[in-house]
């Protein structure tokens, strides 16, 4: 490049020169690069990505199945054992009405006892303290049957009405006092 760079010049305006070492010439512009492979990619096999294609794919399944074999829940706790779905109440600490038609699973409540230690209360039922929530009625009663579990829907569904406040409210015990007030000629 310095052997070029010193037979041309200085003042010399030779335009093979500037196409040739310019970056805005013809050869640069349409230069491109190599896409960017993910390289767990280029070094799968066709059948190791097809295989891979078919595990990511979903199951269906086309009737419903009964999880209560494969579930790890003993018999006795499947057959025997009612849950009771319902709305649980709201929450103390809760001023909105904001998530509170939530539905709620839990099943029956089995024996307990009082332990002599401490006092507290113990049970030898591991699902007596399970709760599981659901955003519709419908979720709840399909995961009950799913998993073979006999159910009863408890609940009193009330519909709250809305009461219309308006500012003006505020200031009615003061207009009625004030017209109470006011001496009428008779």
């Amino acid at each position: 490049m310095n052997i070029i760079l010193r037979t041309i010049p200085k003042g010399s305006s030779s335009q093979w020169f500037k196409n040739t070492f310019s970056t805005s010439s013809i050869v640069f512009k349409e230069a491109k690069e190599a896409p960017i492979i993910d390289s767990s990619v280029a070094l799968t096999s066709e059948t190791e990505r097809q295989q891979q294609q078919k595990l990511a794919g979903l199951i269906t399944v086309p009737t419903k199945v009964d999880l209560s074999p494969i579930s790890g829940i003993p018999e006795e706790h499947v057959k025997e054992r009612r849950v009771r779905i319902f709305i649980p109440a709201k929450n103390a600490m809760q001023s909105g009405t904001d998530n509170v038609q939530n539905w709620a699973m839990e099943f029956d409540n089995r024996e307990r006892w009082e332990n002599p230690l401490m006092g507290w209360s113990s049970t030898g039922d591991p699902l007596s303290n399970m709760r599981v929530e659901y955003a519709s009625k419908e979720e709840a009663i399909e995961h009950c049957e799913r998993n073979g579990w006999k159910w009863y829907v408890d609940t009193q569904e009330i519909k709250k009405k809305s009461r219309v406040k308006n500012y003006g409210i505020n200031f009615y015990t003061t207009l009625l006092f004030n017209f109470l007030c006011i001496d009428i000629p008779f």
